[in-house]
């Protein structure tokens, strides 16, 4: 599908809404992507691994009872040193393959361990560029795609230039005209093919990537969340 097809027919009265709710919602949504950059820079190692852990637990799982969960995780302080077993437990009636997923974070605090104490902030400042830092994420966590990988990155402030391609971008893109269907798995090459589209979707209507991103959610969910 070329630039010039695109938005079609019943893409116009989306895009039309998608406008009118960024003129109305833009000082909301920069607001939101200013509260995801303070949590880098001002937020302790723990909160950033809370955030990781956060986004390894979403797939296939409702956002809100990931972070419930992740609360409590804090509230027993589960994380600190982490044993799958008994996070698993505290999984069970929260998130789906809370087994795997147990053990997913449990790798991913060893993978972050430098004399003793996570250290997450100076492995990403070591990327100059946000694809290559989420490519590294992707290769060396288990259990994070590049979902995953654009979604924790975009919780502590560096979204500016990735998509979180989930089942509300990727319905809305189809709609919109974007993609003519909703691919069934999402591969590596799939996946960077949708987000250039997007990229270019967002320059042309002269809305940036990280507030379309948060567009689409609040379109389909009423809300910012995380």
């Amino acid at each position: 599908m070329t630039n010039n097809q695109y938005p079609m027919s019943n893409g116009k009265k989306i895009l039309k809404e998608i406008k009118e709710l960024h003129s109305l919602e833009k000082e909301k949504i920069a607001a939101r992507l200013a509260d995801f950059k303070k949590v880098f820079k001002k937020n302790s190692e723990d909160e950033l691994f809370y955030e990781l852990v956060f986004c390894l637990l979403t797939p296939q799982s409702k956002a809100k009872s990931c972070w419930g969960a992740i609360e409590n995780l804090k509230a027993k302080n589960l994380l600190k040193n982490p044993h799958d077993k008994k996070i698993a437990k505290e999984l069970q009636r929260k998130v789906r393959f809370h087994n795997n997923k147990a053990k997913y974070v449990v790798a991913a605090r060893e993978l972050f361990l430098k004399n003793g104490k996570v250290d997450i902030k100076s492995k990403l400042l070591e990327f100059k560029d946000t694809k290559i830092a989420r490519d590294w994420l992707v290769e060396n966590i288990k259990g994070m795609g590049l979902k995953e990988g654009s979604h924790f990155l975009r919780n502590i402030g560096f979204g500016k230039h990735i998509a979180i391609l989930d089942r509300h971008i990727l319905k809305n893109l189809k709609l919109l005209g974007i993609i003519k269907e909703i691919p069934k798995s999402l591969t590596q090459n799939v996946y960077f093919e949708i987000e250039e589209k997007m990229s270019r979707f967002a320059d042309k209507i002269g809305i940036p990537l990280d507030h379309l991103d948060l567009l689409f959610w609040r379109k389909e969910t009423g809300e910012y969340f995380k």
